[in-house]
């Protein structure tokens, strides 16, 4: 967003800072203890922006800053003001979050669902006002439109992590309210919803997926075990040990791969990320290791293969 856009600074008080968009945020309660500490230290850095809406000063950008400034009891913050409509208004929530903490894709598809379906722009007029491809416009629109109308709630309410909420829209919304009810009362964890949702995936008969819904846990240890984690009489008791492991190897590798495909690492903090990097560069040289082992092994064991065949 052009800075020449934005008008001049001005102070208004926090009860005159309206929060109608906040809605296209998603709840993020670790920055805003950091940014609390932040203003305490050094002061507000940066202006909020906002819109003027019905005589209210709308916040554009600058949730956790009102937020923070409300928790030390300030009475009121910098901010400019820009002057846009209602879809201007929505671009310039995810322009100004460009730089920084970007905006989350669920966050991106709110603002793109509200340009299409409350604003009435076509997904062409969406992608040229967000500087962004129709295809990208086109996935983030299905996504919300995908996800059960309580997931979206509880994802908005922070309920729900963008983790699970991405697992969730694979299933029927149906499907999709009466998981959630069980994630909540399980206290199930992203992961466990991930291979709950995998479970209900490939169960068709409705008295399989009662049983998945109400033990979820249960469940997975069985489907775990279900895929090569038990005794098999076939093997010796060395290829048996060696099955073992590669069940759990194959299960936690399936999980790594989903977690890459579909990034949980927005739920990251720069401290997470930092500490975590060596292990990344470690599994990158060791999967890469273990991945040519493995094919050396197969080749030396097709040859007697195909011996003990013939």
């Amino acid at each position: 967003m052009a800075q020449s856009h934005l008008g001049q600074l001005c102070c208004l008080s926090l009860d005159q800072l309206g929060q109608n968009y906040r809605r296209y945020r998603l709840p993020d309660p670790q920055a805003e203890t950091d940014l609390v500490a932040s203003l305490s230290r050094y002061g507000q850095l940066t202006p909020v922006v906002v819109c003027l809406r019905e005589e209210t000063h709308q916040i554009l950008d600058g949730f956790k800053r009102h937020a923070a400034a409300t928790t030390l009891g300030w009475k009121a913050l910098g901010a400019r003001l820009y002057e846009a409509d209602e879809r201007a208004a929505k671009a310039a929530i995810y322009g100004l979050n460009q730089t920084g903490r970007h905006t989350q894709e669920w966050e991106d598809a709110w603002i793109v669902h509200a340009l299409v379906r409350d604003d009435g722009l076509t997904q062409v007029e969406v992608a040229e006002l967000l500087g962004r491809h129709k295809s990208w416009v086109c996935r983030r629109l299905a996504l919300v439109e995908k996800l059960a109308g309580a997931a979206r709630e509880d994802l908005r309410l922070g309920l729900l992590s963008a983790t699970a909420a991405r697992s969730l829209v694979r299933l029927p919304a149906g499907n999709q309210t009466e998981l959630l009810a069980t994630f909540h009362r399980d206290e199930l964890t992203a992961a466990e919803l991930a291979g709950v949702v995998e479970l209900l995936g490939v169960t068709s008969g409705r008295s399989q997926q009662e049983y998945i819904l109400a033990q979820p846990r249960q469940a997975l240890q069985q489907a775990r075990h279900a895929g090569g984690w038990s005794w098999d009489p076939r093997l010796s008791r060395a290829g048996n040990r060696l099955s073992r492991q590669l069940g759990q190897l194959l299960d936690s590798l399936a999980r790594m791969e989903s977690w890459l495909r579909h990034p949980g690492r927005a739920d990251l903090s720069a401290v997470d990320r930092r500490l975590l990097a060596g292990a990344f560069t470690r599994l990158a040289r060791d999967a890469h290791s273990v991945a040519v082992l493995a094919e050396d092994l197969n080749g030396e064991w097709a040859p007697h293969e195909r011996s003990d065949a013939q």
